[in-house]
């Protein structure tokens, strides 16, 4: 893979082989910024761009360019290795630790098709919606194990950790130690988008790289380009996104679940208030019965809408970002989100995710929820 294949993120790009050429390349990166940024991406660009004795910066002088190294073009380079979330499936015994390698032919797969998806696009990969994804103490033994063999290549060994919040604290203890004492020639890059629930233990021995959305030119130019948009769809598209390269795939895609997501908020905010207790505990049942990664990703939709709602009521277009649909619920609507609740909102969803990412009782969270909304559209 290639730097050209991760949409815009130039200066990103930039800073990162400025370090090579500079000869100053740190032995731990994380590259932190928000979903669809593609942070991925651009770790597994560098990764594949260290890795190449060919590239333009390399102390040799190149004779093949960068695409031309079939091992990276396929991900099957021996001294990449990859590191992420993994599930317990049924057939595995009830001590065991997954690793990476359990997977390695869905995230192969996934990866090859593009290194931009999200975390539910992987869990569906993996046969596990309804799961937690964790990393395990195991990776990390597994990790200390490839790393201590020497490069087949004679080069950098790279090390691409993508969530490495999920880990859980026997890993990132034993990770911690490898850090503090990495392998000859290896670099790890973690790629965050929550890195305030790593250890500050590792925050501190990492050199983090903020990773900005991306632009919206860039995305409109790539919708063109790869996906044969014209010009006006591309453009409306790209504003839309907001610098998320995933929510413009979405809105290319006709079983998008925003629909289903913008659903569920307009039931809830009727049902709140008409004040219908017993609907809204129907209403937290269906929402009980998706995944949690899917109740999750609902919640982060209704900060979303509750902040463009707001918005709205302001009368300037250029500051929504809403599609058809959704501007004419808000046409209503938005009047019921204002200043006094608008941060309360916020906080209420905030701690909805927190509850669900600990495992509460999802029944409890979201018809708790629906009556903390009750309350704040009353409001005013």
């Amino acid at each position: 893979m290639q730097f050209s294949e991760v949409i815009g993120q130039q200066e990103a790009k930039e800073r990162l082989m400025q370090m090579v050429r500079e000869d100053r390349l740190p032995h731990a990166l994380m590259l932190c910024g928000p979903l669809g940024s593609g942070k991925l991406a651009l770790a597994i660009a560098f990764g594949c761009y260290l890795l190449n004795p060919n590239h333009p910066n390399s102390p040799n002088s190149p004779t093949l360019p960068p695409q031309e190294n079939p091992m990276l073009e396929k991900l099957e380079h021996p001294d990449l290795h990859f590191t992420y979330p993994t599930i317990k499936l049924p057939s595995m015994k009830s001590d065991y630790k997954p690793v990476s390698d359990d997977f390695a032919k869905e995230w192969h797969e996934l990866v090859m098709q593009s290194p931009y998806f999200t975390m539910e696009e992987w869990m569906a990969a993996m046969g596990g919606e309804n799961q937690q994804a964790i990393i395990t103490a195991g990776e990390s033994d597994d990790l200390v194990r490839k790393l201590s063999l020497k490069s087949s290549q004679g080069g950098y060994k790279v090390s691409i950790i993508w969530l490495p919040e999920r880990m859980n604290t026997e890993c990132a203890n034993k990770l911690l130690k490898l850090i503090e004492e990495p392998p000859q020639q290896t670099v790890f890059i973690m790629v965050s988008e929550e890195p305030e629930k790593l250890l500050e233990t590792i925050r501190s021995r990492v050199q983090r790289i903020d990773i900005r959305k991306t632009d919206n030119d860039s995305i409109r130019q790539a919708l063109i380009e790869r996906r044969g948009i014209d010009e006006d769809s591309a453009l409306r598209i790209s504003r839309l996104a907001n610098g998320n390269w995933l929510t413009a795939i979405e809105e290319l895609q006709a079983d998008s679940e925003k629909g289903l997501f913008l659903d569920m908020y307009k039931s809830l905010m009727r049902l709140a208030y008409q004040r219908k207790i017993k609907d809204l505990r129907k209403w937290s049942e269906q929402m009980a019965a998706m995944g949690r990664e899917k109740q999750r990703r609902w919640l982060t939709y209704f900060l979303r809408m509750s902040r463009e709602s707001f918005v709205f009521n302001f009368k300037e277009e250029e500051l929504n970002y809403m599609t058809a649909e959704e501007e004419a619920f808000a046409g209503n609507f938005a009047r019921f989100i204002n200043e006094s609740n608008i941060l309360p909102f916020s906080d209420l969803a905030n701690l909805a995710i927190r509850d669900i990412g600990q495992n509460a009782n999802a029944k409890i969270v979201f018809f708790d929820f629906a009556l903390q909304t009750i309350v704040l559209l009353l409001q005013k």
